[in-house]
């Protein structure tokens, strides 16, 4: 069965969305992202708003391993080691989009939206921030089984969050 698509994103996060974009255009700091779990959906939102063009830079999404290697430059033995769902992938996307684009910041995710499997536990997301001149940020997040939408939407929640940060 498909789920979906995100399509009623709540009044607060529609006015931190825009304002995320216009302290990167403020700032001149261009954003990011690389996606695995959400499918370019946080890239979506943040193009939804006018003028955001000046704020966001580009967006990857990097479904399977081999395109996170191939794309991103996530080491293949680093996603066999720790698979595709972890903090060293999640930061080695995040840097790798960063690296590839002319952002200030580029935001990553990666995680199993659901339903979880044997080795996945559903709504387990790692998300991290590459930002020029500093440290890259890391989060995790167990959202548990609110579904595929539900999931996604916390990892809009998120992806503001780490922005606002980065823009700091």
């Amino acid at each position: 069965m498909v789920e979906t698509l995100v399509t009623d994103i709540p009044d607060d996060l529609q006015v931190e969305i825009r304002q995320v974009l216009e302290r990167a255009c403020e700032l001149e700091r261009p954003l990011a992202t690389a996606e695995s779990c959400t499918g370019g959906l946080v890239a979506s939102v943040l193009t939804d708003v006018d003028g955001s063009s000046h704020a966001f830079e580009r967006g990857y999404v990097v479904y399977t391993r081999r395109a996170k290697s191939e794309v991103l430059g996530v080491p293949a033995d680093m996603l066999e080691e720790h698979g595709a769902v972890s903090r060293p992938v999640a930061l080695a996307m995040a840097e790798g989009a960063l690296a590839r684009s002319a952002a200030h910041a580029a935001f990553s995710v990666t995680g199993f939206a659901g339903p979880g499997g044997d080795d996945a536990e559903e709504g387990l997301v790692h998300f991290a921030c590459a930002i020029r001149g500093r440290e890259t940020l890391h989060r995790e997040e167990h959202f548990g089984p609110i579904g595929r939408s539900g999931v996604r939407l916390a990892c809009i929640r998120v992806a503001v969050e780490m922005f606002k940060e980065a823009l700091e």
